[in-house]
């Protein structure tokens, strides 16, 4: 019994300790499979399909909405008052991007253009594309604040070829002229005899040259000699920097495309970007953790400095001339015209903006961008970038159409672009790269619990079988005692037996 007690003591000793370790190492070993399977994954590589495929053709639902500000009062305005507008939308496109012209390099980058085409859903918006909504007028309003330092001759003729072909201040369209393009006179005029100062070359409106289009030639890194510098851009059309901007560090062509970034991120990590479509890089910093269809993320959001001018934000003195905190002109990659992007309702701006449109109500959680991404590879899990781009108007003296119109950066349509993970993409994300990870740290928990319990069971086999044997060993000590005793005994009445014997022959030589 002691020898069957004593080998299982042995055998749970040797098992628990190699559980044990077995436990130990994986605590230091699973970190190191767990990244070395992200970085695999997440590099650009053919051979990973689950992250080239997201990469090359983004295979989640991707949607642009767009509101307009529609000016209830354009006559009023034209006489100076305060215009008062109503956001009307959204209308909803869904947005397909793939990338084409893909070329890897030897110096592990890989450059492409990405296509973008727009399509109409009806059920997802608040009407159609044949609703109409008044805005102003770009082609004279815009064309009137850049000729503001013209000669007042030039400003005359300017507003007699406007009233030639019927221009005025606010236009009132259907929402489908107004994004993709609507037939002008005044464009084709202006096409023929001054060809390149318009950037379409046929119909006129807000998003014409963004169907069907591309957004340059990206240069980034595949990360496969470096991690760290994944989906990173090196060039973008051929360029290093920029040249819209009057200081370096505003002309720099930072972080990412804008769609994935570096894996490893932490709470002091942030996300950098190039969008052409805003001419410069952007920054978001972090904003708190969170949860995102059991996939744990990290929330970033845009500083209140993205947009601030630069007397309130020194770096960003680059990007002026400035007004006031909170949009930025855009001018200089639009040629000349006087564009500014923002904050939808000028969200972060400076309330002066708001005193001079009526109507605007401005609140984080509609008009805030932010992008939740899974820190552990850098995937973006739920995406909502919201701009607004808006129009500086003025009366100007010689053009008529801008009657009395008071000084005002006028919002025209502010638009979100908005995507997240789901379906058959989110469930292997999910398994490869969340389930998986929890269930090796859990195996680890288990395997040292395990180790740590044979272990202990070892212990109490052998703590039994030494008081076994201290129990056997006192036992016998016992016996061996009462036997001593009984051998006395005997002993005594051998000597009773031999008595008799001598008195009789003592009594026998007496009567002798």
């Amino acid at each position: 019994m002691a020898t069957s007690k004593s080998r299982a003591a042995v055998g749970l000793a040797v098992a628990g300790s190699l559980v044990l370790v077995l436990g130990i190492v994986l605590v230091f070993v699973r970190p190191l499979i767990i990244d070395d399977q992200i970085i695999k994954n997440v590099e650009i590589n053919p051979k990973n399909d689950l992250s080239y495929t997201m990469w090359k053709d983004i295979p989640v639902p991707f949607f642009m909405s767009i509101y307009f500000f529609n000016i209830l009062n354009p006559d009023e305005v034209l006489n100076g008052e305060k215009p008062l507008v109503e956001e009307r939308g959204p209308y909803v496109y869904r947005e397909y991007r793939q990338k084409d012209n893909i070329t890897f390099h030897a110096n592990q980058t890989v450059s492409y253009r990405e296509y973008r085409r727009y399509h109409f859903v009806r059920n997802m918006s608040v009407g159609s594309e044949s609703d109409v909504v008044t805005i102003p007028n770009m082609l004279v309003l815009g064309a009137a604040v850049m000729m503001e330092d013209l000669s007042q001759e030039l400003r005359r003729f300017v507003s007699s070829v406007f009233s030639a072909f019927k221009e005025e201040a606010f236009l009132t369209k259907p929402v489908g002229e107004l994004m993709w393009g609507y037939d002008s006179r005044l464009v084709q005029f202006l096409n023929k005899f001054f060809p390149g100062m318009l950037p379409a070359s046929g119909k006129f409106g807000l998003f014409a040259e963004f169907n069907n289009s591309n957004t340059g030639l990206f240069t980034v890194f595949t990360g496969q000699d470096d991690i760290r510098k994944v989906h990173k851009v090196d060039w973008w059309n051929g360029l290093k920097e920029l040249s819209y901007w009057r200081t370096k560090q505003c002309n720099m062509i930072n972080g990412t495309a804008g769609q994935m970034w570096p894996p490893f991120m932490t709470t002091d990590s942030t996300l950098s970007f190039y969008s052409p479509d805003a001419c410069r890089s952007m920054e978001l910093v972090y904003q708190r953790p969170g949860v995102m269809r059991g996939i744990p993320v990290y929330r970033f959001v845009a500083p209140t400095t993205l947009f601030a001018n630069g007397s309130d934000y020194a770096p960003n003195q680059g990007f002026c001339p400035c007004r006031q905190s909170g949009i930025q002109n855009v001018s200089t990659c639009r040629l000349n015209a006087p564009v500014f992007i923002s904050h939808p309702h000028f969200y972060n701006g400076d309330p002066v903006l708001r005193d001079f449109v009526l109507g605007l109500d401005p609140s984080e959680d509609k008009h805030g961008l932010f992008i939740d991404i899974h820190p552990e590879t850098g995937v973006p899990m739920n995406v909502s970038i919201r701009l607004q781009l808006s129009l500086y108007i003025k009366a100007v003296s010689g053009i008529k159409q801008t009657g009395k119109i008071s000084e005002v950066v006028m919002p025209m349509i502010w638009f979100e672009e908005k995507g997240y993970i789901d379906g058959p993409v989110l469930t292997t994300f999910y398994r490869n790269l969340v389930l998986m990870p929890t269930i090796l740290e859990y195996v680890q928990y288990v395997l040292i619990g395990l180790g740590l319990l044979a272990l202990l069971g070892a212990a109490v086999l052998c703590y039994w079988e030494k008081r076994s044997l201290r129990q056997g060993k006192g036992t016998s000590t016992k016996q061996k005692g009462n036997g001593d005793c009984v051998k006395d005994r005997v002993n005594d009445q051998s000597v009773f037996a031999r008595q008799p014997e001598k008195f009789v022959l003592a009594g026998t030589e007496t009567q002798l």
